[in-house]
């Protein structure tokens, strides 16, 4: 009760969906028994429009409303659709009201949710928000470390310091990196070293940033001129 909902929000790529599933696999490995259901607001979104077309809408509500805990991702998702906000809003008070556990992943806080119900947004702030902020210097590290450990490579210490240093927003970018240094490495048979590192990524040229599907269809509207709406 002190923690429900249990709202995550921060950037891109900083790792929220793989907390919430990481949450979700403990409470299993506590409660085997209990019902843990996790979607993303997108999958949740097509089994409504699915339920509506074949009028199985009872079907749907009484599939998560007998969750024990709730796992939801990108919420942000879900502004702008108003049946979908409703249904959502009514499975949110009927697992809340029998104290069951909802956990939810966006890319913002729900103030910042543009387009989205104020019930909605009064409820999500109900229990404990979390800002996950960019992994310090040190976590960087030690990211960079364990996935080359997973490749059975041991880096040095200025390759992996390179690294954290130079990507900072984005794991999936740091992984990235990583990944291209190694695989550069395995297939010429040489050891990764600062050298190496430095001439293959070019951290001094533009890296491509990522992109979020919104910020594709705002780029794309744009360029053909047309409304995101009909997008």
């Amino acid at each position: 009760t002190k923690y429900n909902p249990l709202f995550l929000y921060g950037f891109v790529c900083i790792g929220k969906t793989h907390l919430i599933q990481a949450v979700g696999k403990a409470i299993l490995a506590q409660k085997p028994d209990a019902k843990v259901l996790y979607i993303s607001t997108e999958q949740f979104g097509q089994e409504f429009v699915y339920a509506l077309r074949f009028r199985k809408t009872a079907d749907f509500a009484s599939y998560y409303r007998a969750a024990d805990v709730l796992i939801v991702d990108d919420v942000q998702f879900i502004a702008g659709k108003e049946k979908m906000q409703e249904e959502f809003f009514h499975t949110f008070n009927a697992l809340h009201q029998t104290n069951k556990q909802i956990i939810i992943s966006s890319d913002k806080p729900p103030k910042d949710i543009p387009t989205l119900e104020e019930r909605l947004r009064s409820r999500f702030a109900w229990g404990m928000s979390i800002d996950m902020q960019i992994p310090d210097f040190e976590t960087r590290c030690a990211i960079v470390q364990t996935k080359a450990q997973n490749h059975e490579v041991v880096l040095p210490q200025d390759v992996v310091e390179y690294l954290a240093t130079n990507i900072q927003t984005n794991i999936r970018e740091l992984e990235g990196a990583l990944n291209q240094l190694l695989a550069f490495c395995e297939m010429r048979a040489l050891e990764p070293s600062l050298a190496i590192a430095t001439s293959l990524l070019g951290i001094n040229k533009a890296r491509p940033k990522h992109l979020s599907a919104k910020q594709i269809i705002e780029r794309t509207a744009r360029h053909f001129q047309i409304p995101i709406e009909d997008i």
